[in-house]
């Protein structure tokens, strides 16, 4: 075998390797993917319900009754809850959020003198480090979040923050979940509760959901027992959490979607180039061949 030949095979023997890690990737991911995207459907229509029913309360109710519905002219200091993954291999899913919370910080809020940012994941805190955005804590993730538990140590940072005023605006960045083939980085405004923020997570409204929707706009008068204020410290907490927990399940189910398209990619780029390299073997061995034959041709008429 020619001393190229021999090269060009290990090169296919390697990508073929390869080939074979990034397709069983390919499939682990597909099969989060199922799993997480069956997490956000099915807690979808909650966390928009319990969204709808705070924008009703707040047209009923005086918003000066909790430090939540706080809304201040002037905003000075704001806090993001940057929501991306532990792990690469996912495009460049890590660096659009990060550059959607910079670029929305620039746009929409250029007079505020810090905008402190809080991640949740080790590969966008990387990310939010290298566009030297001002990162006060970072939180670990999981693969798939199984309850919101682990997200409450950040409500209740976020939340402190806020009631003690340290905090004009809080939002949250995640990735949208619109399809498996479609992701959407996004921020969203958490706090303060303002019936001007009318956004749901996902935003993909069915049917069903437009009709619980225009039930809920129904009602005309809320009965708070056993007072106001005491449905508004415990409700408002608890929809903040679900607001929150939403976010990373959507950006989970993102997350592995967007990772299971780059295995994939990855796959057919290594069956693309394996088979140029087969092609090239096959040439360069055909050229050894030739040359071996044309040799023993002259070796034989030099005898005769």
């Amino acid at each position: 075998m020619p001393q190229g030949a021999g090269d060009i095979k290990r090169r296919i023997k390697s990508v073929k390797s390869t080939n074979k890690i990034t397709k069983a990737m390919e499939l682990v991911s597909a099969a989060k993917m199922r799993k997480a995207v069956n997490k956000v459907l099915a807690t979808r229509t909650y966390a928009d319900l319990t969204w709808e029913l705070i924008l009703h309360l707040l047209k009923k109710i005086d918003a000066k009754n909790h430090p939540l519905f706080r809304e201040t002219k002037e905003v000075k200091k704001v806090a993001v809850v940057l929501i991306g993954t532990n792990r690469g291999l996912c495009g460049s899913f890590n660096n659009q959020l990060a550059r959607k919370v910079a670029a929305s910080i620039q746009l929409h809020h250029p007079e505020s003198t810090v905008t402190d940012v809080i991640s949740l994941g080790t590969k966008v805190r990387d990310e939010a480090r290298r566009l030297k955005l001002n990162l006060i804590a970072d939180f670990p993730k999981n693969d798939i979040t199984q309850d919101s538990s682990s997200i409450r140590p950040i409500v209740k940072l976020i939340f402190q923050a806020f009631v003690e005023k340290k905090y004009d605006k809080v939002f949250v960045a995640y990735t949208d979940f619109m399809s498996s083939l479609r992701q959407m980085p996004h921020v969203k405004q958490l706090l303060p509760f303002s019936t001007e923020i009318d956004e749901r997570l996902g935003h993909i409204i069915h049917e069903k959901e437009e009709n619980q929707k225009a039930d809920l706009a129904k009602i005309s008068e809320f009965i708070f027992e056993p007072n106001q204020a005491e449905i508004l410290n415990n409700f408002l907490p608890r929809l903040l959490e679900v607001q929150l927990y939403q976010a990373v399940l959507e950006s989970e189910a993102s997350e592995h979607s967007s990772r299971m398209f780059a295995m994939r990619n990855a796959s057919d780029a290594a069956s693309d180039m394996m088979s140029e390299l087969t092609l090239v073997y096959n040439q360069a061995r055909q050229a050894g061949i030739t040359a071996e034959i044309a040799e023993i041709s002259a070796g034989s008429a030099a005898l005769s």
